[in-house]
């Protein structure tokens, strides 16, 4: 009788509260693909691809739709813990779901210690006596606070953060379109010209559009959130589809107007030269146009926002995979347990130590292992993505039903978007950062299969995978 009520409390202890509301699960996603990329990496793309880069957004949103919204039908009828990695484990095989997972963490890891890095960077522009490490330690201090607190209490602060950001662009949108298109009573509109002066609307030439692909894809990078967030949501089916909808709509219109708005505005050459400072950032050259003091401290606001975010999304993702996998026998037991709060605590410190590792060698610049770090967050990526397609094409071809949407086009529309990823990998024959993301993603992929086929296999118990399936199916 002691052993079974024991086996039973252990049960209970691994289960996660479901206190996020849709609108938050929206912003969540938002807060990790609303990025510095928009406000201050949109430079090397435009530098790749001039002008014509508006299409490669375009193209890119397309292709990040087909993503969001396959994700959304399937979360939105299997709300389970672990999200695509555990819908992979499903329909596809465990090999998959783990593969998927142990990748994916590895993204968030990486991710959010890099976020750190440019946060506290951000903070030295202000305060330059604040040395880079202790930034780092003081804003990992922030987000494990936030993060250990309760599910809620993240949703709340997060859904804060992301509304700073949406704001700001809207906002930036809106007085660029009156820049262009109306001008103020001390200067002219602008119009359009900008866009095919200096060689014209492609200058690189048409490829270049397909070039930019693989830089531009990964500013959409954290749609994968809704997907994960399904476990934690008050209203699983109502939340997902409103979230996939809406977050894919609102990250295209933002991404392709703010980034014609910037090339209406400013000769694209010298938006191409904006590279990672804020001081030069294309924000900030708008916003001197405009005239609005301290332009550089504005857009350094918003990005340290935007980067303390998307790192404290990144850190709720990665612990919620950790428990995941820890749930299905494949990461220590430990990280399955859950605090009064129903917080995995243990998955939050481990991806916490891992966090800061990454910081560090980010920091530090060690032999460039931090650069081959985000090289294998490239390749993991748009892994991750083709398997929720793959993942997708399996669900539909069951026949499953009872999903609260259906992506228009099934699993033709996923195709679609399969054929859109294959695209973005095969610059990896022109592209020297694809070329780096292979070299090192291909051997991390054979090691991680080997790891599970003389190790790991065993110890799945397809029960437990089982029971998050009857767990998600009883919340619906």
């Amino acid at each position: 009788m002691t052993t079974s009520t024991t086996d039973t409390d252990h049960h209970q202890d691994r289960h996660l509260a479901r206190s996020l509301g849709h609108g938050q699960m929206a912003m969540i996603a938002m807060g990790s693909a609303l990025g510095t990329g928009l406000f201050l990496g949109s430079g090397e793309a435009i530098g790749i691809a001039g002008p014509a880069v508006i299409l490669s957004f375009a193209i890119g949103s397309l292709i990040a739709a087909t993503i969001a919204l396959a994700m959304g039908e399937m979360a939105s009828r299997h709300p389970v813990r672990g999200g695509f990695g555990t819908l992979a484990a499903r329909y596809l095989s465990p090999f998959w779901g783990y593969l998927s997972r142990w990748l994916y963490w590895i993204v968030t890891v990486c991710v959010t210690g890099a976020e750190l890095v440019a946060c506290a960077a951000y903070l030295a522009y202000w305060v330059p006596a604040i040395p880079i490490w202790a930034g780092i330690l003081i804003f990992a201090a922030v987000i494990i606070a936030i993060n250990l607190s309760s599910v809620g209490s993240f949703g709340v602060i997060e859904f804060f953060l992301s509304s700073i950001k949406v704001i700001a662009v809207f906002v930036f949108i809106l007085v660029g379109a009156v820049l262009v298109f109306v001008g103020l009573p001390s200067q002219p509109a602008a119009g359009i010209v900008e866009l095919t002066a200096d060689g014209g609307f492609a200058p690189m030439g048409w490829g270049a559009v397909w070039l930019a692909l693989s830089v531009v894809m990964f500013s959409f990078g954290g749609i994968e959130l809704l997907s994960i967030t399904a476990a934690e949501a008050k209203d699983p089916a109502r939340s997902i589809r409103t979230a996939a909808r809406t977050t894919i709509v609102r990250l295209a219109f933002f991404y392709v107007a703010a980034i014609g708005i910037v090339l209406c505005l400013v000769p694209w050459q010298q938006a191409a030269g904006a590279r990672e400072d804020v001081a030069t950032s294309p924000f900030v050259m708008v916003f001197d146009r405009v005239g609005i003091p301290g332009a550089a401290h504005v857009t350094n606001l918003l990005v340290l926002v935007a980067a303390l975010s998307a790192a404290n999304a990144n850190l709720y993702a990665g612990s919620r995979i950790l428990h995941s996998l820890a749930s299905d026998g494949l990461a220590p037991r430990i990280a399955a347990a859950t605090t009064a709060r129903k917080v995995p605590m243990v998955g939050i410190v481990a991806s916490s130590v891992g966090l800061i590792g990454a910081a560090v060698l980010a920091f530090s610049g060690v032999g460039g292992v931090f650069n081959y770090m985000m090289s294998l967050v490239v390749f993991a990526v748009l892994m991750v993505w083709a398997l929720i397609l793959v993942t997708y094409v399996a669900y539909r071809r069951r026949g499953i039903t009872g999903a609260t949407f259906r992506m228009p086009g099934g699993s033709v529309t996923a195709a679609v978007g399969l054929f859109g990823l294959l695209a973005v990998f095969a610059t990896v024959t022109v592209s020297s950062s694809m070329q780096i993301a292979a070299l090192v993603g291909g051997p991390a992929v054979v090691l991680a299969t080997v790891l599970y086929f003389t190790v790991l296999r065993g110890r799945i118990d397809p029960a437990h995978i089982d029971e998050a399936f009857d767990e998600a199916e009883s919340m619906r």
